[in-house]
């Protein structure tokens, strides 16, 4: 694994539990190499089932939104070439990672990625906040977030994580 590699991630998904058939809609990862922000990708995912309205009302997305978007065959093949020998980094990274996981396992792809956990790092690093959610702890440290930034999409959460990791390798 190259250490100087690291990739921001975050996934919206149609619920929680991939054993339960709930997959990746959205993703987003932000490349982070030599402490830098390099590169970006993101891609809704057009998995040709319905949306559950409740987590439309998490995350914004529709079915409407779906359609016409690429399908899972043509997004993770990307992906695992961007995630080649990169440890990830994603704020709940279990949830993100047993989503990526399943989903990569779909492609016929292993996925064995390192990966670090940004929420867990924060427990420990900012205990006396009122919560770890990834807006609570940017907000901490950043101040008020830009106007267009949309709380719970993947691109976004990747970017915010990506500040995060960058901020906390400094302290």
């Amino acid at each position: 694994m190259d250490q100087n590699r690291f990739i921001a991630i975050d996934v919206e998904t149609t619920g929680f539990s991939p054993s339960r058939g709930d997959r990746v809609i959205e993703v987003g990862a932000v490349v982070v190499e030599h402490r830098r922000i390099v590169d970006e990708f993101q891609s809704l995912v057009n998995i040709n089932k319905s949306i559950p309205r409740s987590a439309t009302l998490i995350h914004g997305i529709t079915n409407d939104m779906l359609d016409g978007q690429p399908a899972a065959e043509d997004v993770y093949p990307k992906l695992r070439t961007l995630f080649s020998d990169a440890t990830l980094i994603a704020h709940n990274a279990q949830f993100d990672i047993r989503f990526l996981r399943h989903e990569f396992g779909r492609m016929g792809f292993g996925f064995d990625n390192r990966y670090l956990c940004t929420l867990q790092i924060c427990r420990k690093r900012f205990p006396r906040l009122p919560n770890h959610r990834l807006e609570t702890v940017c907000r901490h440290l950043f101040g008020l977030q830009d106007e267009g930034v949309q709380m719970h999409r993947a691109l976004d959460d990747a970017r915010m994580t990506a500040r995060l990791w960058l901020k906390m390798m400094k302290r």
